[in-house]
């Protein structure tokens, strides 16, 4: 049998395709090519930064509406 070379994913598809995941929505044929491409160190490392990510924008947005609320 003949080893087929895997694709490595960029930075970037990955970010994609874990932004889509945390939305939630992803059809089986985009969750089948990034199973082929993304390696899961890839998808840990980029959803670690996204989750740190997304605490810190609803941190900064709270901040924001309990200063407003308080002035």
């Amino acid at each position: 049998m003949a080893e087929q070379k895997k694709e490595k994913a960029s930075f970037f598809y990955t970010l994609k395709s874990v932004m889509w995941a945390m939305m939630g929505v992803r059809k089986g044929e985009g969750y089948d090519k990034d199973v082929q491409k993304i390696k899961p160190k890839q998808a840990i490392f980029v959803g670690i930064i996204m989750v740190i990510v997304f605490i810190m924008t609803l941190y900064f947005v709270v901040s924001l509406v309990i200063g407003q609320a308080v002035n």
